[in-house]
Order: C-alpha cells, then sequence, then structure tokens
C-alpha cells in the first residue's frame, strides 16, 4: 500500500505574536515536511475566543511570511469549524464514550494532580449526575485504557490514561470545544500526516491516539521537539513575556533555531538570509538529529 504523501502543519494560539520559541517548533515543522517533499499548512487554534485575537493571528501570519515560512493552501481558522466539533462530540455520545459532568473547579480544588499539574479527575459523574446536578461539560472516559505510541525524537512511550490523566475533557463549561478534540477532528479534516511541535504538548498525544481510535480517524506520526526556556527555565510565552521575534536579524535568529533543533547551518552560510538558510535546512534535514531533551535551557538571542 503506498503511504499517503506527506502533509504536516503548524498550529499557533493568537493569543500573542511569536516568540523565539514558537520559531523552533514552526521551523521543526517546516523543514521536516519540506525535507519529505510535502505540504506545509497552518492553522490558527483561536478555540480559547477570550484569550485569542484577529489582530494577533495576522501578526503571526506576518511573521511567518517574514521570516520565509510559507505555507500552502488556505489557513484553517478553529473558531469557524464549531459544526465540525459538535458532530464529533455527538459521535462520542452516541457510543457511550462521552458524559456530563457538573463538577465545579471549587468540587475539583482537592482532588489529586498528576506532574503536569492538571487535575486528575476522580470520576465523581462517570455513572451519571447527582439528583439535581446540572450538567456544565462533557467528559470522555479513559478507564482501562492505555497508549502506546512511537515518537519520533523520542521513542516509544506508553500511558495509561486512567493514571496519568483521568476521563477528560472535550466540551468546556464555558461551552468552547477543547483542544483535545479540536486538534484530533482538524488533523483528520486536513489529511496531516505528521505532527511536529513542542514537548510541552508530548503528554497530549495519547489522549489525541485515543480520541482518534473512538472516533476511527488516522493517527499522524508524532515528533515533539525542545522547548526554549528563559533564564529561570520557564517555556518562553506570552505569560512569561516573551519578546516577539525581532524585525531585523532574521537570518542570525533562523541560524540559532536551527542550530537549537540539532542542525547548524555551515560556516559559509553565517550572514546568509531566510530563503538561503531555510533552502539549506530542507535539503539537509533529519529529524533524528534533533535533541532528545526537552527543552533548550538557554535561550536563544
Amino acid at each position: 500500500m503506498t503511504p499517503a504523501p506527506y502533509v504536516g502543519r503548524f498550529a499557533p494560539s493568537p493569543t500573542g505574536p511569536l516568540h523565539v520559541g514558537s520559531l523552533v517548533a514552526a521551523v521543526a515543522s517546516w523543514a521536516d515536511a519540506r525535507a519529505a517533499g510535502g505540504r506545509w499548512l497552518v492553522r490558527i487554534e483561536d478555540l480559547d475566543r477570550p484569550r485569542c485575537s484577529q489582530a494577533a493571528a495576522d501578526t503571526i501570519l506576518r511573521q511567518l511570511d517574514a521570516y520565509g515560512l510559507a505555507w500552502d493552501g488556505d489557513v484553517l481558522v478553529q473558531s469557524r469549524r464549531d459544526d465540525a466539533y459538535a458532530a464529533a462530540l455527538d459521535a462520542l455520545k452516541a457510543q457511550g464514550a462521552a458524559y456530563p459532568c457538573a463538577c465545579t473547579r471549587s468540587r475539583l480544588a482537592h482532588a489529586p494532580r498528576n506532574p503536569e499539574g492538571e487535575i486528575l479527575y476522580p470520576g465523581i459523574c462517570r455513572n451519571g449526575l447527582a439528583p439535581g446536578a446540572v450538567a456544565r461539560a462533557w467528559r470522555v472516559r479513559a478507564s482501562n485504557v492505555s497508549i502506546h505510541f512511537e515518537d519520533r525524537i523520542h521513542g516509544r512511550l506508553e500511558q495509561a490514561l486512567a493514571h496519568a490523566v483521568g476521563d477528560f475533557i472535550v466540551r468546556r463549561a464555558d461551552g468552547l470545544f477543547a483542544y483535545q478534540l479540536a486538534v484530533v477532528v482538524d488533523d483528520a479534516f486536513q489529511g496531516v500526516t505528521h505532527v511536529v511541535r513542542g514537548a510541552d504538548l508530548l503528554w497530549n498525544t495519547p489522549r489525541q491516539i485515543h480520541l482518534q481510535r473512538l472516533l476511527g480517524l488516522p493517527t499522524p506520526a508524532y515528533a515533539h521537539v525542545p522547548l526554549v526556556t528563559n533564564a529561570t527555565g520557564q517555556k518562553l510565552s506570552k505569560q512569561t513575556l516573551a519578546p516577539a521575534l525581532p524585525e531585523a536579524g532574521r537570518g542570525a535568529v533562523l541560524a540559532e533555531a536551527l542550530a537549537a533543533l540539532g542542525h547548524p547551518p555551515p560556516d559559509d552560510l553565517v550572514g546568509a538570509g531566510p530563503g538561503e538558510l531555510l533552502a539549506w535546512a530542507s535539503a539537509h534535514w533529519h529529524v533524528e538529529n534533533v535533541p532528545r531533551h526537552p527543552t533548550i535551557a538557554k535561550p536563544l538571542a
């Protein structure tokens, strides 16, 4: 059977401009796709409407263009896809895989948490709502589910969902669909075959594979690249006041990003612009050269 043509994607959340950490993930995804002769898509993950803005989305697209990261086709915008997510949730409900949950944050304040700080849902509503309780969110059952997967950078991994995260939310109490459901639906809709993203999302993968199996959707190949951290070891983000990508010296910033990904450009490309650097990267990219550690402890210049 002939494998499907490579389709990759970069899916930023428009809560602010891209920073150096975002660039590392974007470059890895772009180079992996181009090295395989594949397509590279851009998706705007603006599910969390209160935190996202059209201005930030426009800025992100301008930054990708300025850094030479050209995408294929139209940009998919998640805030326009609620009907598709609702259909997926209906399919989960129909097979008894999803159930309503009435738990409030205060009710779960003392629930145990996993190492990532996420609540390990104790199953309070799993067997039905208590009398008088009102459904707030929808959760997917994860009981006795163990997920094995092969990450192209980190190797073979396993997670027992019940012990690691418990039954997880697919529609929030505010009515917004959760990232875990939307990303699965959209990857399948766009025909994504390879996901290259930051290591902060590594342990989201088992939940997404669980949903793919429940919904009868294909599972892409996954690769999780190191995160860029600031001087105190925090992931670069809007919350940690990461500065936006610089307008000047783009070639030098791209070269640093490639070096952080285990692909330092040769000396004869010192001072080169984005076009030359990306052409070199697409011709020399090997995902096995990407460092296996989860973070780049030293922030890029």
